[in-house]
């Protein structure tokens, strides 16, 4: 481009010089001044015109260079972009696939340790039903048996038992349990229980004494033979008499004094006697229950039979429970020996004592039921 712009500048010829060969042309009038002033002026905007065409020329084709090395780099930096990305994408498929392998084995491990817990927990839960249900079951066999015999200890040996066992188990959830059977205890333990076996002891020392226990009747006759205080006046009137008769004896020994010693004790011993069988022929006694005087001897034995039934009635009746029916043969009983029996007698009063102990004592006691250790074990059992 720069060529083809100057040759016709080169090649112009210049003004107003004639051609060589060629005829002078006439003559011409002078030209303006301005003219070369102007063509100068042109020539040299021309001029500046292709230094600033070149100088575009020359940045566009250092823009156009520069242009080619950046879309270079940026294809070099596009295909590292791509590999880069394709190492990242294959990279990621790793991971992703590794991550959904941890994800299987986290789910796995996850699930192993639920049912881990469920299995410790179902242990845990197996091992307390299992302390709960032996606790229950030993409480309703011990009230069976306090039932039974009206006893509290086998309840307050089971409780104790399970206070213990709940002590050396050290659970928390059990402390409710375990409060619960110790004021079950202290109620239990606050009831006096009668003690049947120490009444069965008394009773059965009372039927031993039976067959020695003395008769009213047997009293009766014993003192009408036994003799009177009179009667012992009598004779140790009798006796001075006798000494003083012989002391008479011996200071007088005339016939008169010595008849008259025998005479005096005669008479003395004579009306003595009468007078005793005259006592014994009436006698006033007082008696309350005609009935115990008339016995017959052959009904004494059946007497003390009946006794000893009703005794033994009362003994079962203790051993069973039934307190009524014990109540009424004790009363039965005390009563037969207050009619028949004489109430003098050291036995007589040893065996109303024992009765009398007996009929106090048997009464119905009512043991208290564990009803706050029942109620701590089934909302324990329920896990609340």
């Amino acid at each position: 481009m720069s060529d083809t712009q100057q040759t016709p500048i080169e090649s112009a010829p210049e003004l107003g010089a004639p051609r060589a060969g060629a005829a002078l042309p006439a003559a011409q009038p002078a030209l303006p001044m301005w003219l070369p002033v102007t063509a100068g002026l042109l020539a040299l905007l021309s001029l500046g015109g292709l230094g600033l065409a070149w100088q575009s020329m020359s940045r566009q084709q250092s823009l156009e260079q520069e242009l080619v090395r950046r879309q270079e780099l940026v294809q070099s930096n596009a295909s590292e972009a791509r590999s880069a990305a394709k190492s990242s994408q294959d990279l990621t498929r790793d991971t992703a696939a590794k991550v959904a392998l941890l994800d299987a084995r986290l789910a796995e491990v996850a699930l192993q340790r639920g049912q881990l817990e469920e299995l410790i927990q179902s242990m845990s839960r197996s091992r307390d039903e299992n302390v709960i249900g032996d606790i229950e079951a030993s409480i309703r066999v011990a009230l069976q048996q306090t039932a039974i015999t009206g006893s509290a200890e086998p309840l307050v040996i089971t409780l104790k038992l399970a206070d213990e066992r709940l002590q050396r188990y050290k659970q928390p959830r059990m402390e409710g349990v375990r409060r619960a059977v110790a004021r079950d205890m202290d109620r239990v333990k606050a009831v006096s229980v009668v003690d049947v076996s120490t009444l069965t002891i008394k009773l059965d020392e009372v039927v031993r004494l039976v067959d020695e226990l003395p008769l009213i009747v047997n009293a009766e006759q014993a003192e009408a033979v036994k003799p009177k205080p009179q009667d012992e006046r009598s004779k140790s009137a009798a006796k001075p008499a006798k000494a003083g008769s012989a002391g008479d004896k011996a200071a007088d020994s005339g016939s008169l004094a010595l008849w008259w010693a025998q005479a005096s004790k005669t008479f003395s011993d004579t009306a003595a006697l009468v007078w005793h069988e005259t006592r014994s022929l009436i006698r006033v006694t007082r008696i309350d229950h005609p009935e115990a005087v008339l016995l017959a001897p052959e009904q004494a034995f059946f007497l003390r039979e009946n006794l000893k039934l009703r005794l033994l009635n009362a003994r079962l009746a203790l051993l069973s429970r039934q307190f009524e029916t014990a109540q009424a043969d004790l009363r039965d009983s005390q009563e037969m020996l207050a009619r028949y029996f004489d109430g003098r007698a050291l036995k007589v009063k040893a065996a109303s004592d024992l009765l009398r102990q007996v009929t106090g004592q048997a009464r119905q006691v009512v043991v208290p039921r564990p009803d706050d250790t029942l109620a701590a074990l089934s909302a324990a059992a329920a896990g609340r």
